[in-house]
């Protein structure tokens, strides 16, 4: 592309959009919409530019017929600035088709009569920054600054993009700070300073490139330099705060992603959360169990008239599920004015990951009654309830069904529900065989739930065989050598401990800490191994204490088997007693009054020291107990749990 083909634009050029032409514009129909271009062809108005160029942007976005689009446009003895802006704008728009859009650009650029303005140059750059193109990106940077085009705010904030796209924060970090935004306003504030005469629109223009940059360093993973820059904002827009709590949620941040939330309620009173800000924060809360932060969305989504449909009403199926409330959750999905896969896939997932095999597969099964076709997500959440049911032949038959029946080519995951299924029902040589036979290469997560279904069940010596496996494919991952060195300590095997931790540490694989995490009042306190850095630290004490001599007074022994430290009893029945989840629980039991229930959520699997331990306390302070641990939803009451200690 030759920047010196560029002449200034003709003095007597019209830039503005064409006149309105009612009978083209009021058409609804592309059967109409053919009988009015033949009249204006029987009629040869169709030689008038302005007309016909109204007749391309009619089909072109009041019709979405973009083939028709194009034949207007290839037929047009001499487009016009807007036909040539219509189209362009049409193919990167509504059929991201970058390439195509470059083309017609160069068209334009060969016409010595016509110039690019204004209306030209978001769509081109935007066409750039799709294809990632950034020398044909900074080709048009020097049209647009020889056009003087420079300082339009509709043509910088697309060009920003552009270089944003391209992934070169550096030329956008400079092109940003050129615009001169932090002399311009004051950063210690949230308003707008207007002693140098900074129009309104120019303030809402400013916001757009502040969003830019913001998002730009989101996209690269940089979320510190993102969160420097947001923090500068003069003024934030509602799609400031949705750009920060995505990107946090996006990456994991969850506790970050809700604190940017809180952070927006309490400091921006002009900016209220929208509909992406809601099915953007939920994710995170759905992650840390935060069920009353959860409660307080739903409330202010149905006072604030947003419709909950499939994407707000699966997201919030989703969350009552991870929360714990399954029952809830199944009354949000009952509530829904119409039901989609989406959210048929969301409830029968819930009731999957809550142990609730049966109402699960019943739910599937309303599902092919009523018509509805089931994805292949739809046939992982049903699978997995096999897996925590013990429905082994149930699930079977359902993989069967979604090969032969729906037509669905297995993925990872499903294979990953089998042999999970297959495993955890002591069925470890067919689970072993069903992997070897799979027509792709395992992945760790499939390895990884057959290490777990072996030490469920005690065999060693496929355990250690996969674990070493695990080791190969996986080095970085600690699950395999925690596993195997859990293996050999069960065993009494101290020297194969010894062995596996050195591997570990000569590796640099260091294992996740047991982290657990309860939420009471709208907060959420998270508690570590051992850990005493809460500001209760001494009460959770006594509570701790309290409820190991309550266990012991009816005859309850710890499961020491469960710690794998070489040292003595009274040290391991220590350790068990500063578990992440039993801390979360005492710090329940005191800060709350009697009979209120219990979410606890788990970063890891629960022990089964701690599964007992905290079956007999529900029973001893009559409380009901929801934990969620890595895999599964665990009830417990008056003595039980919801798994059947089988999970």
């Amino acid at each position: 592309m030759n920047t010196n083909t560029f002449k200034p634009p003709p003095t007597n050029l019209t830039l503005s959009p064409p006149p309105n032409f009612p009978e083209i514009s009021n058409c609804k129909a592309i059967k109409h919409f053919k009988q009015i271009h033949a009249k204006l062809i029987k009629t040869s108005q169709i030689h008038d530019p302005l007309i016909s160029a109204e007749l391309l942007r009619c089909s072109a976005f009041a019709l979405k017929n973009l083939d028709y689009a194009r034949l207007l446009f290839y037929r047009m003895n001499h487009p016009n600035p807007f036909s040539y802006n219509t189209i362009i704008r049409a193919i990167v728009d509504l059929q991201d088709n970058p390439i195509e859009a470059l083309s017609i650009f160069t068209l334009m650029l060969r016409d010595d009569s016509l110039s690019p303005n204004k209306f030209t140059f978001p769509s081109v750059l935007k066409a750039c920054g799709k294809l990632r193109n950034l020398i044909v990106g900074k080709q048009v940077h020097a049209q647009l600054i020889k056009l003087g085009l420079e300082d339009d705010e509709f043509v910088v904030s697309n060009l920003l993009r552009m270089y944003v796209m391209c992934g070169i924060m550096d030329d956008a970090q400079l092109l940003f700070f050129n615009r001169g935004l932090l002399d311009d306003y004051s950063v210690n504030s949230n308003k707008f300073l207007d002693n140098n005469g900074v129009s309104k629109r120019r303030q809402e223009g400013d916001v757009v490139l502040w969003n830019v940059m913001v998002d730009g360093y989101i996209k690269l993973g940089d979320m510190e330099a993102a969160r420097q820059l947001f923090d500068k904002m003069p003024r934030r827009s509602v799609v400031s705060w949705n750009g920060m709590i995505a990107g946090y949620a996006q990456r994991g941040w969850f506790r970050d992603a809700i604190g940017v939330f809180r952070e927006m309620q309490m400091v921006d009173e002009n900016v209220k959360p929208n509909y992406v800000t809601l099915v953007s924060i939920l994710p995170a809360i759905s992650h840390l169990g935060a069920l009353e932060l959860g409660k307080w969305i739903h409330l202010y989504a149905e006072r604030s008239g947003f419709e909950i449909g499939d994407v707000l009403g699966s997201a919030l199926i989703d969350m009552y599920s991870k929360c714990g409330s399954v029952d809830k959750a199944l009354q949000v999905f009952e509530s829904l004015p119409k039901k989609s896969t989406i959210t048929w896939n969301a409830v029968i997932n819930g009731l999957a990951i809550h142990g609730r095999a049966t109402e699960s597969i019943h739910y599937f099964s309303m599902m092919l009654g009523m018509g509805i076709k089931p994805s292949d997500v739809t046939y992982i959440g049903v699978l997995t309830a096999c897996s925590h049911g013990g429905k082994v032949n149930e699930g079977k038959m359902f993989f069967d069904h979604m090969i032969r029946v729906a037509g669905f080519k297995p993925r990872i995951e499903h294979y990953g529900c089998m042999v999970d299924l297959l495993g955890r029902n002591g069925l470890l040589k067919e689970a072993e065989n069903f992997i070897c036979d799979m027509p792709m290469k395992p992945d760790a997560v499939i390895w990884k739930a057959l290490l777990g279904a072996c030490k469920m069940h005690g065999d060693i010596e496929m355990g250690r065989r996969v674990a070493k496996h695990l080791m190969e494919i996986a080095p970085d991952d600690s699950g395999s050598y925690v596993a195997l060195s859990n293996m050999y300590a069960s065993l009494g095997d101290w020297d194969g401990v010894a062995h596996v931790r050195l591997l570990m540490k000569d590796r640099d694989v260091r294992k996740d800490p047991g982290c657990s995490w309860i939420e009471l009042d709208g907060v959420i306190h998270e508690f570590l191994v051992e850990d005493d850095s809460h500001p209760c630290a001494k009460e959770i004490h006594l509570m701790l204490e309290e409820i190991s001599n309550k266990l012991q007074s009816i005859g309850y022994q710890p499961n020491t088997t469960q710690v794998f430290l070489n040292v003595d009893e009274e040290a391991k029945q220590t350790a068990l007693y500063h578990h992440s989840e039993k801390i979360a629980v005492a710090y329940g039991l005191i800060s709350t009054s009697p009979k209120t229930p219990l979410r606890v959520v788990k970063n890891l699997r629960i022990c089964e020291d701690c599964h007992s331990s905290i079956k007999l306390i529900s029973k001893l302070y009559s409380r009901k107990i929801v934990v969620r641990d890595r895999k599964r939803f665990h009830h417990f009451e008056d003595g039980s749990c919801s798994c059947n200690d089988c999970w």
